[in-house]
């Protein structure tokens, strides 16, 4: 079974509305699509669903709050009450279930695989597969978006979203922000794509020129929004000026990587008075700690078995597998700022490239909202860390079986 490279070419095409946008789109990103779909079975979609169901359960008690907003930005501590959009969980998939590995709050790529998934050849007509979260896929995103705005402002009608990120035609994703400006036009919004210093604050609300803003799906990996370049959108953010989302205050309830500490920690969590029931959904959580110069000597020793990531860290720059450390790079790392994580190997897909057929490593990402399945999507990788340009590798959709 594989993609259907004209049918993914008029998809995109269309949704874009930019003839040739596939041909432009392959030849700047050859690597950004597999050709291969992944098959997960329901019962695994049920356990990350659960996984993330905890998660989030445990990110709204008062006690666990004030424990990982004591070392978050101060900027980040300022709830107005929306949920985060399009979280992103990501799983290796294990024979003892699936283990998470990283959460996001600017997940890429669901715009993308929502029609990558539609791309598919038919086939496997003795297999019934579960299409209903790709065929719902943009009704779903329009109403996350309203029920974000009604969280912070109550009934009034939303008009304008923007998707912002630093400089969002340079970057490797852009061509998700124009289907996702295309998906929300669609929906009765008014959308652009902007960079966070095109917004200005004036008269009580968030600008773009002439386009006042009620709505920011933002896509930075500027997390606290403490960059200058940033100051109009922090403060609509800060005052309340606009919805912004995820905002800074998820990212450090959610994907604050210090966090993997306690959500891997039982001890700890049973202080703050998580039950039974969502501490055994929570060991799908590897075991994460921080790195200090007073366990550094163990972490070496236990190096082989642990992954190394940055706290400040995004799209797996500088992790390091543990067996793969020179002590360069390890006297580096017990300087501060890193998590050491239980080692999980990902899963395996075989592939035919040139011929031949060869392994590529997988991990999985649930898109969520409110903890419910958005979408559920792949990368299909080679090397030690994900990425999009692995020949025969990049963004493949996941079937449910």
């Amino acid at each position: 079974m594989t993609i259907d490279p004209e049918k993914l070419a008029k998809s995109l095409d269309d949704e874009a509305g930019e003839p040739g946008f596939f041909r432009h789109l392959a030849a700047d990103r050859p690597h950004l699509f597999s050709n291969l779909p992944v098959f997960i079975g329901h019962a695994a979609l049920d356990e990350m669903v659960a996984i993330v169901e905890a998660i989030e359960t445990v990110g709204r008690l008062p006690q666990y709050r004030e424990e990982v907003l004591s070392w978050a930005p101060v900027s980040s501590r300022i709830d107005h009450g929306p949920v985060g959009a399009l979280m992103g969980y990501d799983f290796h998939l294990t024979a003892d279930g699936p283990k998470l590995i990283e959460i996001n709050t600017n997940a890429g790529g669901a715009f993308l695989n929502a029609h990558l998934a539609r791309a598919q050849a038919a086939c496997c007509s003795d297999v019934r597969i579960d299409r209903r979260l790709i065929d719902e896929f943009d009704a779903n995103i329009a109403a996350m978006f309203i029920k974000e705005w009604r969280r912070q402002r109550g009934d009034g009608a939303l008009a304008t979203i923007v998707i912002a990120d630093d400089a969002p035609n340079e970057q490797y994703l852009y061509p998700e922000f124009v289907l996702a400006r295309e998906l929300l036009i669609r929906q009765g919004f008014e959308a652009h794509i902007a960079d966070p210093g095109d917004l200005d604050v004036r008269d009580g609300a968030l600008w773009l020129e002439n386009t006042r803003v009620d709505l920011v799906y933002n896509r930075l990996v500027d997390f606290a929004l403490e960059a200058p370049h940033h100051s109009a959108l922090r403060e609509a953010y800060t005052d309340g000026l606009a919805v912004v989302t995820p905002s800074p205050f998820h990212h450090a309830v959610l994907a604050n990587k210090r966090n993997l500490t306690l959500l891997s920690d039982p001890e700890s969590l049973r202080t703050f008075g998580v039950t039974a029931d969502v501490l055994a959904r929570l060991a799908g959580v590897p075991l994460t700690r921080l790195v200090t110069h007073e366990n550094a000597d163990e972490l070496w020793q236990a190096r082989k078995t642990m992954f190394f990531k940055p706290l400040s860290g995004h799209g797996s720059k500088a992790v390091y597998r543990g067996d793969k450390l020179t002590k360069g790079v390890w006297a580096d790392i017990v300087k501060g700022g890193f998590v050491a994580q239980a080692f999980v190997p990902p899963g395996e897909r075989i592939i035919e490239l040139d011929g031949q057929r060869v392994p590529r490593k997988v991990d999985v990402r649930l898109y969520t909202y409110a903890a419910q399945p958005l979408l559920v999507a792949a990368r299909v990788y080679q090397g030690q860390a994900t990425n999009l340009r692995t020949p025969g590798g990049g963004f493949a959709p996941v079937l449910i079986v």
